[in-house]
Order: structure tokens, then C-alpha cells, then sequence
């Protein structure tokens, strides 16, 4: 194991260091003097949320989960706008970004392996990673030996410095000329535009692992954290996304904020995505029910007539194991139907009736058990 103090005095990576700082700088201090002394025109500000909301998709929808985690399919032109806006948004190279984020997902929380590990504090995982040429978050692309063969991806990696100098210098002074404010647009639409979206990105790997609910999973730090989900297009369902890593959505309710999916969705009503990856309903809540059964234990094992509870759980956890049983049962006979292209027989078949009514009674016993978590007592 790498030792701790190694790890804090590794080679400082200037070129984070000399970015973070210059964008920073100029927010904080040209962005509000020229706001005070010469205001920004509305032009501006629509520039400003466009870009951030361009650059901040880029990265979700694209780099996250097109490229990361294959959850969905995308036609060459959706792919090559998020290619260009995802270098807006100055977070590397698309291979870069993939195959930390793979690492991240692989070894969450070691904090040899994981590049932005939260068990090392909210600092390291939020940016201070970058600032250091840490050995985690050195990467010989083998994790992303798909990605290498993706011709857009390899144009991006090999003309990464021009298409980001454009996209950042080139498109807000376009902009700039176009509606009569240079400086304006270039402080809005790029310096500021900048610092908010990478730290709104930076949210997902450092708040969205310290703070939150743990519904489907307590294996790694990862949360659901539906504020921080308004700030990163949908991210901020991490505890979801952490189990359920292919699915293209983060947000699975019908209210939850995930624009991210929400586009997904949208494009593939025009031919722009396709074969959008969702997990089943049924492993949803399995476990979902898991967690419960867990947290269960540790109550009712404090409980007042602990004995009692405890018998019954068991009775619970029993139906709960034979479920599971059936559901595993059900599936080995569907993918036997799939082999023999009877999907119409499928559709209609009592197997399908039944999966729907094991879907219900696991529903069903997630409510019993929040009854019996509600009426026990803790001594």
C-alpha cells in the first residue's frame, strides 16, 4: 500500500494549477469590477447559461454516460457536438475523462486506486486531485481500448488543444462581435462560465459521495442527493448510479430532475440515440429491499421485544429469498424464449404476468417492512 505521506508531497501538476487559478482569478475579481463599471448585457448572461448548459450536457450525457458507460447508442453528428462541448468545458480529453472515471467506478473509494477517492476528504476528491500528479490518476488507457477504436473520440484526444482554445476563446469573442460586447462575452460566456460548470461537475465527485441517502446501496460512499441533482443536469442521484452504472438514466421517478435522461429520451424520438440502456424495475427494488433489510436488523435489534421482530424479519426475509428464487427462475426461462425469437409469445405469456406480480409483492414487502420499522421501538 502507497504510503499516505508519499501520496501528499506527489509532483505538482502546474498545468491544473496555473488553469485553475487563472480562471478562478479573473472570475473573482475582473468578472464583478467589469460588471460594476460597465455591465453586461443581457446577450451576455443568455450566452452565459447556453454555453454552461451546453458544456455541462457535453459532459453527462457524453462523456458520462455515452462514452464511460455505454448506456446508449449515438448518431455521428450528436456525437460530434458533445465531443467539441465537452472540450468547452476544459475537463481533458474525452479518453482522458473515461478512463479515470472507469477507474473511479472499479476501485470507488480505495484511496490508492480511485483517482478522486472521497475517503480521502471533501478537498481531494472535490478538486485537489488535480492539482497533484497523484499515481491514481495516471492511466495507460486499457480500460478504454473501445474507446480508442471510436474515430471521434481519437479526433478529439488528437487536436484536443485547438478545439478547446476555439471553443473557449473563439466562440464567445464570435459571439462577442455578433451582439456588440467582446469583453462581456468573454468574461460571461467563457472565465465565468468555466469556473461554475467545473465546479458543478466537481459537486458529483465530492458531495455526492459525503452527503445524502444510501437507498440502494451502503458498499461505497456514493449518495443521492436531489439539490445537488438541479446543479449537474441529473448527477446528483449517485448512490443509484453507482450500482446501477448502465442505465441511462440517474434520476428513475417520474420527478426526479435529470435532464441528462430527459435529452437521452428526446433524441431518440429523432433517430439521434438509440438502444437507451435501463436496468429492471424488478432489480431496482431488490435492492432497494436489500438496504431495508439491512437497516431493519440494526433497528430491531435494538427494539424493545427484540425477539418478536426478529421472528418477524425472518418470515420476511424468507418470502423476500424465495422471490429472488423465482424471479432468477423466470429469467433463465425468458432468455430461453428470446433464443427461440418467440418475443411475441413472450409478451403475452403467463411468465410475463408473473414477473409483474413478483415486481408488485416486492413492493409490497418494501411496505410492510417500513410498517414494522415505523411501529417498533428502539429500547
Amino acid at each position: 500500500m502507497t504510503n499516505p505521506e508519499q501520496k501528499e508531497h506527489a509532483p505538482i501538476n502546474w498545468t491544473a494549477v496555473i488553469m485553475f487559478a487563472f480562471t478562478t482569478l479573473v472570475t473573482v475579481t475582473v468578472v464583478p469590477w467589469y460588471g460594476f463599471t460597465h455591465g453586461y448585457e443581457t446577450s451576455a448572461w443568455v450566452a452565459f447559461t447556453a454555453l454552461f448548459f451546453f458544456t455541462g450536457m457535453s459532459i453527462t450525457v457524453g462523456y458520462h454516460r455515452l462514452w464511460s458507460h455505454n448506456a446508449f447508442e449515438a448518431h455521428p453528428i450528436l456525437r460530434v457536438w458533445l465531443a467539441l462541448w465537452g472540450a468547452a468545458a476544459l475537463e481533458n480529453t474525452i479518453l482522458d475523462w473515461c478512463s479515470g472515471h472507469r477507474n473511479h467506478h472499479r476501485y470507488c473509494d480505495d484511496v490508492d486506486k480511485d483517482p478522486y477517492a472521497a475517503t480521502r476528504g471533501f478537498w481531494f476528491s472535490h478538486m485537489g486531485w488535480m492539482l497533484r500528479e497523484y499515481p491514481s490518476s495516471h492511466s495507460d488507457f486499457s480500460n478504454v481500448k473501445n474507446l480508442k477504436t471510436d474515430p471521434i473520440v481519437m479526433w478529439q484526444y488528437k487536436y484536443y488543444a485547438p478545439i478547446m482554445l476555439t471553443m473557449n476563446i473563439g466562440v464567445p469573442v464570435l459571439l462577442g462581435l455578433i451582439f456588440g460586447d467582446v469583453w462581456g462575452m468573454v468574461l460571461l460566456a467563457g472565465f465565468f462560465r468555466i469556473v461554475v460548470s467545473h465546479h458543478a461537475t466537481f459537486f458529483i465527485n465530492s458531495i455526492a459521495h459525503i452527503w445524502g441517502a444510501q437507498p440502494y446501496t451502503d458498499e461505497n460512499t456514493a449518495r443521492d442527493n436531489a439539490f445537488f441533482a438541479l446543479l449537474t443536469h441529473g448527477e446528483g442521484y449517485h448512490n443509484y448510479h453507482h450500482i446501477f452504472q448502465t442505465d441511462y438514466r440517474n434520476g428513475i421517478r417520474w420527478f426526479h430532475w435529470d435532464p441528462t435522461k430527459w435529452f437521452i429520451k428526446a433524441c431518440s424520438w429523432v433517430g439521434l440515440t438509440r438502444n437507451l440502456r435501463k436496468v429492471p424495475d424488478f432489480k431496482i427494488r431488490r435492492a432497494m429491499v436489500k438496504m431495508q433489510f439491512k437497516r431493519a436488523q440494526e433497528k430491531l435489534a435494538k427494539a424493545e421485544n427484540s425477539e418478536k421482530w426478529t421472528v418477524l424479519l425472518e418470515k420476511e426475509y424468507e418470502e423476500f429469498r424465495e422471490m429472488l428464487n423465482e424471479w432468477t427462475e423466470l429469467q433463465a426461462e425468458r432468455l430461453d424464449e428470446t433464443r427461440k425469437h418467440l418475443r411475441e409469445k413472450w409478451a403475452a405469456a403467463a411468465i410475463h404476468t408473473r414477473f409483474k406480480e413478483l415486481d408488485y409483492s416486492l413492493k409490497m414487502q418494501s411496505k410492510r417492512l417500513q410498517a414494522i420499522m415505523a411501529e417498533a421501538r428502539v429500547a
